[in-house]
């Protein structure tokens, strides 16, 4: 806190400012008391009546313009000098204070393993997402919010092309349902998304019949590299290069998501660590059925 004028903290200025109001405030009243004794109306009427009284057409009160000026002053001075914008206060405080955590958290697990993050996770889920999605993760029957024991599956991307997909906040246009009819059969769908999880996003091992089925299935992801790019990066939609892995959960909780029964807020505004979402991220996926 600024010690200009001898003031070493916020309290004591607080309390000389209440102090001057008080003592201005009964000054004023004083003179006011006297003069109601004392003096007399006198001066010229305003044009208007109510209820057949009129007002005087008084100058300002000289206390009053005194008393507005010096306020105004005093709040310039105490916005700039007395009590400057960086200067310390307990919420300033507290934020330092949980940074400082925060970089010491992020420290220590960062190179945290997929069990301990799966624990960290679930601790974080049943505060944050459970209220909404559920302590099992299944959106309570789909009724509260999206059923994420079904994310990252083969089942789930089927889904989401048939039904369409909606609320991330991408430079793109929303994905409509079957791709606003550029998809004639569901088994077009199933051969894009086999190419994308076993040749983008890696998460399906390749067999060794796979290369036999490559070319067919290559010619089905065309239809979603319009959007997505051939190497499934999104560049303006979602990069489906992560889908089974918690970065591409971890990408939805900074971004929030408005769905079609309300919306979940963006977690980007500090309430969780990268760890924490990483965290969440990885239990989300130990949900899939």
């Amino acid at each position: 806190m600024s010690d200009l004028f001898g003031f070493s903290n916020i309290n004591e200025l607080a309390l000389a400012g209440a102090a001057a109001t008080l003592v201005i405030t009964l000054i004023a009243i004083a003179i006011y008391f006297k003069s109601i004794a004392s003096d007399k109306s006198s001066g010229e009427l305003s044009d208007g009546a109510w209820d057949g009284i009129k007002e005087y057409k008084n100058p300002l009160p000289l206390g009053w313009a005194v008393s507005f000026l010096g306020l105004g002053i005093w709040a310039i001075w105490y916005m700039f000098a007395g009590y400057p914008l960086n200067a310390y206060s307990q919420i300033g405080e507290y934020n330092e204070e949980v940074a400082g955590h925060n970089a010491k958290f992020e420290a220590k697990w960062q190179n945290a393993d997929e069990a301990t993050l799966r624990n960290m996770g679930e601790s974080v889920f049943s505060v944050q997402c459970a209220p909404c999605h559920g302590l099992t993760g299944d959106g309570i029957d789909g009724k509260m919010a999206a059923d994420l024991t079904k994310w990252g599956t083969d089942t789930s991307v089927v889904d989401s092309v048939l039904h369409g997909s909606k609320g991330l906040g991408y430079d793109l246009i929303e994905m409509l349902p079957k791709l606003d009819g550029l998809v004639e059969s569901e088994r077009d769908i199933e051969l894009a998304r086999d190419y994308m999880v076993k040749y983008l996003a890696q998460t399906k091992p390749l067999t060794a019949g796979d290369e036999n089925t490559k070319g067919i299935e290559e010619e089905a992801w065309n239809v979603c590299a319009s959007c997505h790019g051939e190497d499934g990066k999104g560049y303006g939609a979602p990069d489906l290069t992560n889908y089974g892995k918690p970065e591409f959960v971890v990408d939805v909780l900074n971004r929030g998501k408005n769905g079609y029964i309300g919306s979940m807020p963006a977690f980007d505004d500090g309430r969780l660590t990268d760890v924490q979402k990483r965290a969440v991220g990885t239990y989300v996926l130990s949900l899939r059925r």
